[in-house]
C-alpha cells in the first residue's frame, strides 16, 4: 500500500488579499484531508529563488491546482509574471504528455469566457464561483487527487435477473476542517453547534482554539477552555478593535465570558500572542433561527503585541 500523500502544487496570481486568504484556507484544509501541499506563502522565505521554487515545484508534483480568476488567466494568455513562468512550465509538460491529467484548473472569481486559459482549454475543470456549493466542489477535488471516484463504475453482473448487491460509497466527513480560518484577519460564520463550538483561527504560534456556546438571540459564552488558550477577557467599553490599545488591562480572572453582539473578547494563547473577535451577530435554535450561529470578524495582533491600532 502507498502510504505517500500526494503532492499538490498550487499556481495562483495573488489577485488581491482576500483571495490570497481564499487560497491559503483551501490550502490549509487539503493538507489537513493528507495533502502535501507547495504553496509560495509556506515555502518560499526571503532571498528565495523564485525561478527555481516554480521549476522544482512543478516538476515534483503529482498535481497542479491552477486557480484560473479572470487575473489569472489573462496573465498566463499573455504569458506575463510568474503566472506566465509557470504557464511555460506546464505547457512544455503537456507536450511532453499530451494525456496527462496532472492539471486541474478551478475556476474562482472569473465572469470571462472561456473561464480557463488557452493551454488548458482542452482540460476539464471545476468551478469554485459559488459559496453555496463549496463543500460539494471541495469533495469533488479531495477525492479526485487521492484517486477516489465520486461515482464509481458498477460492477458487472454475469445476469440481469440477479441482484447485484448496491456499491457502497464509504461516508467522508471533512468537518473538523470546516473550523479553520488560517489567515491573520477575517471574518467567521459557523454553526456553532458543531464541532464542538469550536473554531480556529490564525496557524502556527499565532494559532487560537476560540469556544463557544449557549447562543442567543443577542449574546453568547467564550471559554478558555482549550489547551491553546491562556486566557480570555471582556473589552469593556471598546467599540472597534483597533481602538484596543492594551489588551493586557482587561479582566483575565474568569475562564468564561459571555459578550453580546458589537462587543469584543480578547483571548492570549500559550506562545504569547493577542487575539481580538468581535461578535458580530447570534443565532439560536431555541429563539427560532434555523441554526445556531455565531458570525465574528477578528485581528491577531503582530510581533505578540499587545496593541491593535
Amino acid at each position: 500500500m502507498n502510504n505517500i500523500p500526494p503532492r499538490v502544487f498550487i499556481s495562483y496570481s495573488h489577485d488581491s488579499a482576500a483571495h490570497k486568504d481564499w487560497v491559503l484556507q483551501i490550502a490549509t484544509r487539503l493538507a489537513s484531508n493528507g495533502v502535501d501541499v507547495i504553496l509560495d506563502r509556506w515555502d518560499l522565505t526571503l532571498g528565495s529563488d523564485l525561478p527555481k521554487f516554480m521549476e522544482t515545484g512543478l516538476s515534483g508534483a503529482h498535481r497542479v491546482i491552477a486557480i484560473c480568476t479572470e487575473s489569472y488567466v489573462k496573465k498566463a494568455n499573455q504569458g506575463k509574471g510568474g503566472v506566465g513562468y509557470e504557464k511555460m512550465i506546464l505547457t512544455g509538460q503537456l507536450m511532453a504528455d499530451i494525456a496527462s491529467d496532472r492539471i486541474i484548473p478551478l475556476v474562482r472569481n472569473n465572469p470571462t469566457s472561456p473561464p480557463i486559459p488557452t493551454f488548458l482549454l482542452s482540460r476539464v475543470y471545476i468551478d469554485f464561483s459559488c459559496d453555496k456549493e463549496f463543500e460539494q466542489k471541495y469533495e469533488e477535488l479531495i477525492r479526485d487527487i487521492h484517486g477516489e471516484q465520486i461515482k464509481p463504475r458498477p460492477a458487472i453482473g454475469v445476469n440481469p435477473f440477479k441482484v447485484v448487491s448496491p456499491v457502497v460509497i464509504p461516508v467522508t466527513s471533512f468537518s473538523a476542517a470546516r473550523y479553520v480560518s488560517p489567515a491573520n484577519t477575517g471574518t467567521v460564520k459557523f454553526d456553532c453547534s458543531n464541532n464542538d463550538g469550536r473554531f480556529v483561527v490564525g496557524a502556527g504560534d499565532k494559532l487560537f482554539e476560540t469556544a463557544w456556546s449557549g447562543p442567543s438571540a443577542g449574546s453568547i459564552i467564550a471559554y478558555s477552555d482549550p489547551p491553546s488558550i491562556l486566557t480570555i477577557a471582556l473589552a469593556d467599553g471598546v467599540k472597534n478593535i483597533e481602538d484596543i490599545e492594551d489588551a493586557r488591562n482587561y479582566d483575565i480572572s474568569s475562564r468564561t465570558r459571555r459578550p453580546k453582539v458589537g462587543e469584543i473578547v480578547v483571548w492570549q494563547n500559550t506562545a504569547g500572542y493577542f487575539l481580538a473577535t468581535k461578535i458580530e451577530s447570534t443565532k439560536s435554535r431555541s429563539h427560532g433561527a434555523e441554526q445556531d450561529e455565531l458570525s465574528f470578524s477578528y485581528v491577531i495582533a503582530p510581533a505578540k503585541s499587545y496593541c491593535f491600532k
